[in-house]
């Protein structure tokens, strides 16, 4: 048992040192996976709209939307990521993974 606690704890510290990435993996996985369902309700809301408006939209959506969401909720990911203390954050962070693997196999 005191083996695969060192493990969890190494493989936490590990994890700990690259929060910021794995938070950006996990980002960018959850906005490919929402980002289909997102533009579809997108179309059917501003579907009646001229197309320069719809195309201008879709651009502020898609580039700006999404680019923000990713540069300004990223962080915020990391910081709630680094409040799982070391036994818990790699066991996390895999629960995490497998959801995200399960709910983009079902998409």
């Amino acid at each position: 048992m005191d083996m695969i606690t060192d493990f969890v704890l190494l493989l936490s510290k590990w994890c700990r040192t690259h929060l910021s990435d794995i938070s950006l993996a996990l980002m960018a996985a959850f906005l490919v996976l929402v980002g289909p369902a997102i533009n579809r309700w997108l179309k059917r809301t501003i579907g009646h709209l001229n197309f320069a408006l719809r195309t201008l939209i879709f651009i502020l959506v898609c580039a700006f939307g999404f680019g923000l969401a990713m540069i300004f909720l990223t962080p915020w990911l990391a910081k709630g990521l680094a409040q799982f203390n070391n036994y818990t954050l790699a066991p996390a962070l895999l629960l995490i993974f497998i959801l995200i693997g399960v709910f983009a196999d079902r998409n």
